[in-house]
């Protein structure tokens, strides 16, 4: 069983180039680790008129995705990255989860 999950972050206006360029260069290794959590098929898409990303990924029923956080990896990451986006005072990025409200298979 696999689990679809959805959330919202927001982008700092004007970064959106940026933005793509670091995912474009995302590190293998946090791929990796991605991948080693249980996360496949992940997509960000980005609303231009309210700098808002959209994010989906399908989580393996066994997953470690609770850890992630806890990795260096990710911190390095998180921290690279919060100079562009809205972050918690960790350095993550404030999430909002999004409700499922319609799916058509």
């Amino acid at each position: 069983m696999v689990e679809r999950v959805a959330f919202r972050m927001r982008l700092t206006p004007g970064r959106m180039d940026e933005y793509r360029r670091r995912h474009d260069e995302i590190w293998p290794e946090l791929a990796d680790l991605l991948r080693s959590s249980g996360i496949s098929d992940y997509w960000i898409w980005l609303d231009p008129e309210t700098h808002c990303l959209f994010a989906t990924f399908v989580r393996a029923e066994a997953n470690s995705i609770h850890a992630l956080p806890e990795t260096e990896i990710m911190r390095r990451w998180w921290a690279m990255m919060g100079d562009i986006m809205e972050t918690n005072p960790d350095h993550s990025p404030v999430q909002v989860d999004l409700i499922p409200m319609f799916h058509l298979p």
